[in-house]
């Protein structure tokens, strides 16, 4: 069976719904919680429609949005340049393994080398995705020696697991 044709695109206004509800379902499947709905909504819309935050790709199959993922900046004194942070990875259950993720990958890696300000792509996941852990490790990601820690301030969402696979 020949591979689906993806197209990537940036996430606009009209995928905020459908980012939104497969933030949700990410959520659900990896730290096994519920999201509130509009929180997760009015989060979407402000990352979508304020690109100093960072950018929402989607992946597309027969004009129907299949996947998306996120990159936020992170600033890097050492390296002088931008570190991109890849977050809210979620490809709908129908079509994964069809390479949807993998094309996301490559269109940020794409933009990451082009910029001269991008010195790099990190990501953190769940620790007991093995799934997740041998799909990054093959596109080239490694393991490094750092944990991610976190501290809330009221009246946010928190993760019950620690590191969450949330990406967001």
């Amino acid at each position: 069976m020949a591979q689906p044709v993806i197209e990537i695109r940036q996430a606009v206004t009209s995928d905020v719904a459908t980012i939104a509800d497969f933030n949700i379902a990410l959520c659900r499947e990896t730290e096994g919680r519920e999201l509130n709905r509009v929180t997760v909504l009015e989060g979407v819309r402000r990352f979508v429609s304020e690109p100093a935050r960072g950018r929402y790709f989607v992946a597309l199959i027969a004009g129907e949005v299949v996947g998306q993922t996120a990159h936020t900046f992170e600033w890097s004194d050492w390296r002088n340049g931008e570190i991109w942070w890849i977050q809210s990875v979620y490809v709908h259950p129908l079509h994964r393994g069809h390479g949807v993720f993998r094309a996301l990958f490559a269109h940020i890696k794409q933009l990451g080398e082009m910029d001269a300000e991008c010195c790099g792509i990190r990501l953190y996941m769940e620790r007991e995705n093995d799934s997740a852990r041998q799909s990054y490790l093959c596109l080239g990601f490694s393991e490094t020696g750092y944990e991610v820690l976190e501290l809330l301030f009221s009246g946010t969402e928190s993760s019950t697991s620690g590191v969450g696979h949330e990406f967001g």
